[in-house]
């Protein structure tokens, strides 16, 4: 992957992206890339979510068989719903074209090309596009949130855009890998809770700071080691060769558990920091203030207690009755 990407997508974000390791395969390199996106959560959550809908579309790419992106380009994925914003995939002689919304597109206002979900004749599929396309036209910009403002997420409208099919119908949906990158998110998350906790780390800097100011950090301490561990964890089963052909509830399992484990560790930090240093650093740090509001939308990607609910609906089906499941 080049390391240039077009003008205007910010300082940030192009070093991040250029910051990834992605050949032979980016399976292989998968803690180094989240190593990555977390160094740049912890400053810049905003770049930090478009670096990894970036690594999630050329992983995904590499995994259907889609020969390398075109240099210079920065990717979406662009898979949310919504109401009202259905979007139909229709072949005609020997091309694919869509029509219709897709709500939620972070990075309307600078990607280049998007990897888009649509319902086909045949079931859903995954689409490549062109943003260039002259059918595709940006909505209304309207986020009115303070949190994660710097993504540019817009609706975005296509009509009879041209699209280049990734995958069989249903594929995107049905692969360990969806799973395995679904975990990049979490890692950019842990980042951005880095971030958030360093009003906490300074106050015990130089030895300052009571007990009360210790018991936070050192729950803070206990909750990111175990994000770390599970990250690392995850992203060894994930490199090891056999993976790609592990089964999808396997990998789904890990993800979501993995998911879990960060989440709860961003809400500790969220709760610790702010119990320990109160209101300062909220009213009169902006950078804090900022990293706060991006980390508290930004892990709400996560389906909450949907997401516990399908894990542990999934652990019971995988482990059976008696004494099986996790083990040291």
């Amino acid at each position: 992957m080049p390391s240039t990407l077009p003008p205007g997508v910010g300082d940030t974000l192009a070093e991040t992206v250029s910051g990834f390791v992605l050949d032979p395969a980016p399976a292989a390199h998968t803690l180094t890339n989240w190593r990555v996106l977390a160094r740049t959560a912890e400053r810049d959550l905003d770049a930090a979510r478009l670096a990894e809908a970036h690594l999630d579309a050329v992983t995904t790419l590499a995994d259907l068989r889609v020969p390398a992106v075109p240099p210079a380009s920065l990717w979406g994925v662009w898979a949310a719903g919504g109401p009202g914003t259905g979007l139909r995939a229709l072949p005609h002689a020997d091309a694919w074209y869509l029509t219709g919304t897709r709500a939620w597109c972070s990075g309307a206002d600078r990607c280049t090309h998007a990897l888009v979900t649509a319902e086909g004749p045949d079931g859903g599929r995954l689409f490549a596009v062109d943003l260039a396309d002259a059918g595709v036209t940006r909505g209304e910009d309207s986020w009115r949130g303070l949190g994660m403002r710097g993504c540019g997420t817009a609706e975005v409208h296509f009509t009879a855009t041209r699209a280049r099919p990734v995958g069989e119908p249903g594929e995107y949906l049905w692969r360990p890998r969806f799973w395995h990158d679904a975990i990049g998110v979490a890692a950019a998350w842990f980042g951005g809770a880095v971030g958030v906790s360093a009003p906490l780390r300074d106050r015990l800097a130089g030895d300052h700071g009571d007990e009360h100011d210790a018991a936070h950090r050192g729950r803070v301490e206990a909750a990111l080691g175990a994000a770390a561990a599970a990250l690392r964890a995850a992203a060894a089963a994930i490199e090891a060769p056999a993976s790609a052909a592990e089964p999808v509830a396997t990998a789904r399992r890990r993800a979501l558990s993995v998911r879990a484990t960060v989440e709860a560790a961003v809400e500790v930090v969220l709760r610790s920091t702010g119990r320990a240093t109160g209101p300062r650093p909220l009213a009169h740090d902006a950078e804090h203030a900022r990293r706060v509001a991006d980390l508290e939308v930004y892990v709400r990607q996560s389906h909450a207690e949907r997401d516990l609910a399908a894990l542990g609906r999934l652990a019971a089906q995988l482990d059976g009755p008696g004494p099986r499941g996790i083990r040291l």
